[in-house]
Formats: structure tokens, C-alpha cells, sequence
């Protein structure tokens, strides 16, 4: 799973991003890029372009046939029937998707900002319990970024 999160979990409002970090995009790009990403319908209707370039767009969704660029999925199960032994997935959203797969996440790739936001309608799901810290990276707020922010991953106890 990859996300920006604020010290309260906060991920979104109205269907947008909450964190408009450069660093966090930047990263998000290389980690995702000639890998699978999936992402519930919500999510993809925020993407300001469709789908994402470079990656296997895989959308779960039980209300469109068909999203430009996207392969759809009714289910989990069914997505994952289509993936490879070391096909390399990555969970970008929404609630509704990290809530329901991050038992199935052995991995945790979080940019955790330093903040909590007046207005949020989502929220990443507590990740308190079960996961231990494996690398992080810390930077201070500047000229491009609003707040202090951590790189953080996480793996599975």
C-alpha cells in the first residue's frame, strides 16, 4: 500500500489529495512505474489525467464495465487470479480499499505528514498495531513543501 498520511490518518476531502508534496509525487512515481497499481473507482475519477502512465492501471469497481486505460475487476479475487507470482502491486486508494485489503499488505510505503488537517472525509486505516518500522526519511518543510514529512515503510510483524 502507498499513501500520504497526516498524523491523524487523514488522506482526503472531497476526493482530492489533502498534500500537494512535490517529493511525495516524485516518489510515488518511482516506486509505482512499470508496476501494478490498483485503486477504487473514486480514486481513479480524481486522477486529473485517467489512467497512470507506465503502470498496469487495475481499477475494483462493481458499477462501470469500462474505464479508459484501466482493467476492471469485480473483486480482489479476481484481480489477483490475473497477477504473477512476483508481479509487484501496489494499493494507491481509496478508505474503502486500504480499509478492506491491509490484511492482505505486507508492505506499508506511507509519507506521514507532520500535520492535522481542519477538513478530511478520509481517513488510512490505523496501522499501529502489526507493522514495525523498516526504513524512513525525514525532511523538514520548505519552499515547495507546507510541512515537515517523513518517507516511512512499514512491514509486517
Amino acid at each position: 500500500m502507498i499513501a500520504a498520511v497526516a498524523r491523524n490518518r487523514a488522506i482526503g476531502f472531497e476526493n482530492k489529495l489533502i498534500y500537494w508534496l512535490p517529493n511525495d509525487l516524485k516518489r510515488f512515481k518511482q516506486l509505482t512505474t512499470g508496476h501494478t497499481i490498483v485503486m477504487g473507482r473514486n480514486t481513479f475519477d480524481s486522477l486529473p489525467k485517467g489512467a497512470l502512465p507506465n503502470r498496469r492501471n487495475c481499477v475494483l469497481t462493481r458499477s462501470r464495465k469500462y474505464l479508459p486505460g484501466c482493467e476492471c475487476f469485480g473483486s480482489w479475487e479476481d484481480f489477483a487470479a490475473t497477477c504473477q507470482d512476483d508481479e509487484e502491486v501496489y494499493v494507491i486508494g481509496g478508505e474503502s480499499l486500504y480499509r478492506s485489503l491491509i490484511d492482505k499488505a505486507d508492505r506499508l510505503c506511507l509519507t506521514e505528514v507532520d500535520d492535522e488537517p481542519q477538513q478530511a472525509d478520509t481517513f488510512f486505516p490505523d496501522y499501529s498495531c502489526g507493522w514495525q518500522e523498516a526504513w524512513r526519511e525525514d525532511h523538514e518543510a520548505d519552499e515547495r513543501h507546507s510541512h515537515s514529512y517523513a518517507f516511512v515503510d512499514y512491514v509486517r510483524v
